[in-house]
């Protein structure tokens, strides 16, 4: 099945709910939901999704991270759960890591508000206490990392015999972190009546093997990148920003501040972030106004007439409230939410650097986005700068060079004289340098110099590019053609029996090596080991180097600067349940 990339209706819709929803067959109370929290109409992998699952078929989905596939498998799961028995728990969700864990179950948890759904998130890296009270007093929806799921599975504190739907999110990266095993040991406990969404960015040969075992008959989608020219995209400074999604606001009022647009439109997903937004921005004295689907004609007209005479600052919107708009060109656009596609990019960034001006785009990236910004590259041919985000020392700096310029201007404007008999009041008290930093100091405080900022964490920028056939981290095997299997700097299952003549060759600088006190022996497999660290200690699977399994011990390879944070806690948790010796491993 291919996508249907037609621009969706723009006319009003039936009894205030989106009409690009309710035509998938959603109920209403689902609608509101949506409608509540400002979605305006379905991405791609929505319109696709969502009527064959609502009518009970398996479904094979490709499309990209950030491309909306949560509320396309969670909405017609809880509209089916809410009309099927209620034995607990009905639904899990499996996906790679903790922090999607947490992402998908609150998504689901708002979906499902009016519904009355309950929902679980369980990962590592949190105490198992809760854990198993909640699934004790039961829970309708399980979202899981395969890790922890087979642990509980192994407690017998989670039976799966009720399950009526499977999803497997981020299938391909999940197979990368070695959790192939589990994903199969998974399946095993669920009915085989179910009803079973596997979504995968890429879809090579193991995907389809999992597919064609465990997919009944599925609906293939494919949201296919879409064709842009090279050039295309306008020739404007392209910078992203990398930060964990709860620094997004502060992020971007960050970003801001530094740029100082004259004016700037920013790009949100939902008309519940555009709200929420311009309240923040409002609150730091920026002249920020919102439009979306959701006001009226009037209100619509006012906020656009105000932008244009430049009475507005920032101009904060959705793609469907901004369509069709006489927008004109503005000095920054910025993307709050990276868009579904790398066209949706193209056509938002063309707002600026019109007519010969220059202009800057400027996107707000969580750090599991980064491979929707290779392919807007790749798409574009077009570099986009990918950056930290400016440290406190950073903004103070640049109000420093803003009073000095506002300062410049007005000498070189001469009008001063007015001022002049008041400095040689003070020069008779006070030296004329001392006289002259009061002064730069009133005039700093005056354009906010003084406000108080918080650090924001700064993320690792870097991102392993899976598209590269010869991928490896610098210093690890290049996976072999034959294992169908990324390399993570594993040694092949078949060597893994042999002890390492030499364990230290392939040292990555500035890294250390975690000594863990099971192996072989105990059934450990590099699967186990990289999932545990992923999910544990909130290391990027990018940053884990090379594994090595003995028989009574084995040893992983991470950034020498995260060696205690990765040691204390795996110490805190089980790895094939079982608590194990964590130590730094000296050569």
């Amino acid at each position: 099945m291919k996508s249907d990339h037609t621009e969706p209706s723009t006319a009003p819709s039936v009894h205030g709910f989106s009409p690009g929803f309710a035509a998938l067959g959603l109920e209403g109370s689902l609608l509101a939901t949506l409608d509540t929290l400002g979605y305006e109409e379905p991405t791609p992998i929505q319109r696709e999704s969502i009527p064959p699952l609502l009518a009970g078929r398996d479904l094979l989905g490709q499309a990209a991270t950030g491309t909306g596939k949560t509320a396309s498998f969670a909405l017609p799961m809880l509209q089916r759960l809410a009309h099927g028995a209620k034995q607990r728990p009905a639904a899990l969700i499996l996906v790679p890591t903790r922090e999607l864990a947490i992402q998908v179950g609150e998504a689901v948890q708002r979906y499902g508000k009016e519904l009355r759904i309950s929902v679980l998130a369980v990962y590592g890296g949190q105490a198992i206490g809760p854990q198993l009270y909640a699934l004790k007093r039961g829970v309708d929806v399980v979202v899981a990392t395969p890790g922890r799921a087979l642990d509980h599975i192994r407690r017998n504190t989670l039976q799966l015999k009720h399950v009526q739907m499977v999803v497997l999110d981020e299938a391909d990266e999940m197979l990368d972190m070695g959790f192939a095993d589990d994903l199969e040991a998974i399946l095993t406990q669920t009915p085989a009546d179910r009803q079973t969404a596997l979504f995968s960015a890429t879809m090579p040969p193991r995907i389809a093997s999992i597919a064609h075992r465990h997919l009944k008959n599925p609906v293939e989608i494919k949201i296919a990148k879409e064709l842009v020219k090279a050039g295309a995209a306008p020739r404007v400074l392209q910078t992203a920003y990398v930060v964990n999604r709860p620094y997004k606001v502060a992020a971007l009022i960050r970003v801001l501040d530094l740029a100082a647009p004259k004016s700037a439109l920013v790009f949100c997903r939902t008309r519940l972030e555009v709200d929420e937004l311009t309240a923040g921005l409002a609150g730091r004295d920026y002249r920020a106004e919102a439009i979306h689907g959701g006001m009226s004609q009037p209100q619509r007209d006012r906020v656009m007439t105000a932008f244009k005479s430049g009475q507005t600052q920032i101009l904060v919107a959705t793609d469907v409230a901004a369509r069709g708009l006489d927008i004109p060109s503005v000095s920054h656009v910025v993307n709050y939410d990276l868009p579904s596609s790398p066209e949706v990019y193209v056509h938002r960034i063309g707002r600026t650097g019109r007519a010969g001006r220059e202009g800057e785009a400027i996107t707000i990236v969580e750090p599991r986005e980064h491979r929707l910004l290779r392919n807007i590259e790749q798409l574009t041919k077009a570099k986009i700068i990918v950056a930290q985000v400016p440290s406190v020392a950073d903004l103070r700096t640049k109000r420093i060079e803003r009073t000095l310029t506002s300062i410049r201007e007005l000498l070189a404007a001469g009008d001063v004289e007015h001022f002049r008999s008041v400095v040689t009041v003070l020069a008779k008290d006070f030296e004329l340098v001392d006289v002259a930093a009061a002064a730069v100091k009133l005039a700093h405080q005056a354009q906010g110099g003084d406000v108080e900022e918080q650090e924001i964490p700064s993320v690792q920028a870097r991102v392993p590019d899976y598209s590269r056939p010869d991928y490896a981290r610098p210093g690890m095997r290049r996976p072999s053609p034959m294992s169908g299997e990324m390399s993570r700097g594993i040694r092949p299952r078949e060597a893994q029996g042999r002890p390492s003549a030499r364990p230290t060759a392939g040292r990555t600088p500035n890294s250390a090596r975690i000594y863990i006190g099971a192996g072989r022996a105990a059934g450990i497999r590099p699967g186990d080991l990289v999932g545990a660290i992923a999910n544990e200690a909130k290391l990027g699977s990018a940053q884990i180097g090379g594994v090595e399994i003995e028989e009574r011990f084995s040893l992983v390879e991470v950034p020498e600067s995260m060696a205690r944070d990765v040691i204390e806690a795996l110490g805190r948790t089980r790895i094939k349940g079982q608590k194990v010796t964590v130590r730094l491993f000296r050569d």
